[in-house]
């Protein structure tokens, strides 16, 4: 674990922002800081590099993408059916199976070095989970996790109608995360209907929009998440 710890996080608003561009600007974060602690374990602990963190927060086109762990036949739309309905298709390097994301879904990229706050990736999913558990409590929603599957549910209680309102899906490498979280809030869930979420059939999809009847201001929303991410993690905005 790193001698010297910066819990400092560098926040930033991607806004709208096409799949493989956010992809690629991960990958360059996640390198860059891979790279410090390369050269920190040469120098002496005068002489190295605080490495960085960053959280992102954005929205994408239509886009659905598949995890390393994932079965392709979950994706239940041909090439000339994605390009009809103007999606995009990846096979990227995060953990989990398929899943959606589009506008008015709040997705999250934390690139942070966990050597700066814990060494634990079963915690740190846990955290994410809770932010958004405690995001959705703001708005009188009782949200929670279901035994044996990641994200976030409604009617996660036994006996009810399981709902998951938040797919994650992350990739690490020497302890520097990338990958995230995606939080549907005003999520067009039809588009749900070309896929078999996260490769679960028997359970539905939903958002804060449909839950709560009402469209929600999407920065009003990522406020109060971030505001739970800084706490969980204790960091420094």
């Amino acid at each position: 674990m790193n001698t010297i710890q910066n819990k400092e996080v560098r926040f930033e608003d991607l806004g709208t922002i096409d799949y493989q561009e956010a992809w690629d600007y991960q990958e360059r974060l996640l390198a860059e800081t891979v790279a410090i602690k390369t050269q920190n374990r040469k120098l002496s602990v005068e002489e190295q590099q605080l490495t960085p963190n960053h959280l992102l927060f954005c929205q994408h086109p239509h886009v659905y993408t598949l995890g390393k762990s994932g079965h392709q036949e979950n994706l239940l739309m041909n090439d000339e059916q994605l390009n009809a309905a103007g999606a995009q298709f990846y096979k990227i390097n995060r953990g989990g199976d398929i899943t959606y994301h589009g506008p008015g879904q709040l997705v999250g990229y934390p690139i942070l070095d966990l050597e700066n706050f814990f060494t634990d990736i079963h915690k740190y999913m846990r955290l994410l989970e809770e932010a958004v558990i405690l995001t959705c409590a703001d708005y009188g929603l009782s949200a929670g996790r279901i035994d044996g599957l990641t994200g976030v549910w409604l009617g996660h209680e036994d006996g009810q109608n399981p709902r998951k309102i938040c797919a994650m899906g992350v990739k690490c490498s020497r302890w520097v995360t990338m990958h995230g979280f995606a939080f549907n809030v005003n999520t067009d869930l039809n588009f749900f209907g070309n896929i078999i979420p996260c490769g679960i059939s028997d359970k539905a999809v939903t958002s804060l929009q449909q839950e709560l009847g009402r469209e929600l201001t999407m920065v009003e929303v990522a406020e109060k998440l971030k505001g739970h991410l800084v706490r969980l993690f204790e960091m420094e905005l």
